[in-house]
């Protein structure tokens, strides 16, 4: 018997021994099983960190898109042509409400039938350029500035689309959409008839002479 367990022993360490090279050797095969659709290894590798945290109360209440062709140029050198860039852009603006600005005095009841709500002024609370459905047309004389040039009228072109949502009329739009979609919203909560308002402004005192 002990000579038959001395025989044993070198085969069931060599056993062994091919157990533990296969466990190490196995993932690194994994990916010769398919040469023709090799998996792929994937590392990420992060560090998040909560920077701000803001309570929102916006209501959002109208949203515009426009759409647009921009030529930005510009003149960097006397005797060279201008820089020129034409992008095709398209952009949104959202009408909101700013719910966070109403004080307990814009609330009143009258009575056990009505309730009038004195409502923030409307704000233009989102203007921007929507990248995904924008795109540069053509670039002329970059001089190896492209990229600027691009930004440049991008940016010109987001603050275009403020100025075009307020010739609009989205404020008063805004404004509308209100009255239709919180006056019934309000006389369903409360059972009263609701009459909204545009908040009083405080009026400033006159200065001492």
């Amino acid at each position: 018997m002990p000579q038959l367990l001395r025989r044993l022993l070198p085969l069931l360490f060599l056993v062994g021994l091919g157990w533990f090279l296969w466990t190490k050797v196995r993932p690194a095969l994994a990916d010769f099983e398919n040469p023709l659709n090799p998996q792929p290894r994937i590392t990420v590798t992060h560090n998040t960190v909560l920077q701000k945290v803001e309570a929102l109360g916006r209501m959002e209440l109208v949203r515009y898109e426009f759409r647009d062709v921009v030529e930005y140029k510009k003149s960097t050198y006397r005797f060279l042509p201008d820089a020129k860039v034409a992008l095709i852009v398209a952009g949104n603006a959202i009408g909101c409400l700013d719910l966070r600005k109403l004080r307990p005095q814009d609330v009143v009841l009258e009575g056990d039938s009505i309730v009038r709500v004195a409502l923030p002024a409307p704000e233009l609370c989102v203007w921007q350029i929507d990248h995904s459905k924008s795109k540069v047309y053509s670039i002329e004389n970059g001089f190896f500035q492209d990229a600027e040039l691009v930004d440049a009228g991008y940016k010109y072109a987001e603050a275009n689309v403020r100025r075009a949502a307020l010739n609009s009329g989205i404020l008063a739009q805004t404004e509308q959409n209100a009255q239709q979609i919180l006056k019934p919203m309000l006389e369903t909560m409360t059972g009263r008839r609701v009459i909204l308002s545009r908040q009083m402004q405080n009026p400033q005192m006159p200065a001492k002479q």
